[in-house]
């Protein structure tokens, strides 16, 4: 029996493939556990409509991220900060505070997708900015007391 899988099952296959498999495991497993779906005609054309809408879809958050990678790619931040006599900044630039300056900008990035080495000095600092679809911009932070 075909079946069109709703699920990754591990020995069978991955979400919306096409399997042939056996009649009963098809009605006493996979159909029970929601698992598959059996594949009819109207079932393909389901399918084929959810495809083309996931490579519309991916491809709309490509060009959004491109996008943003263009935007965010040689921009320059510039952050005062409260330092000592010696140049040692009295509390480190972190992430956060980067994130808010993005923010401040108009630019949305989450924690997770900025690399920034630790800040505890006065100076020019690179930060990368990981952002979907393996694109990266780097930003260029100015820290000054």
């Amino acid at each position: 029996m075909k079946v069109i899988l709703l699920q990754k099952i591990p020995g069978v296959g991955d979400i919306d493939q096409v399997k042939d498999v056996a009649d009963g495991y098809a009605r006493n497993f996979l159909f029970p556990r929601h698992l598959a779906v059996q594949a009819t005609q109207a079932s393909l054309a389901d399918l084929t409509a959810h495809k083309k809408k996931q490579t519309k879809d991916a491809e709309r958050e490509l060009q959004t991220a491109q996008n943003l990678a263009e935007r965010l790619d040689g921009l320059v931040l510039e952050l005062k900060e409260k330092a000592s006599e010696k140049g040692q900044l009295y509390a480190a630039v972190s992430a956060t505070k980067i994130i808010s300056e993005l923010k401040r900008l108009g630019y949305t990035i989450l924690r997770e997708q900025i690399k920034v080495p630790p800040i505890k000095e006065a100076g020019e600092y690179v930060v990368k900015i990981k952002l979907s679809h393996g694109l990266e911009a780097t930003v260029t932070v100015i820290v000054s007391t």
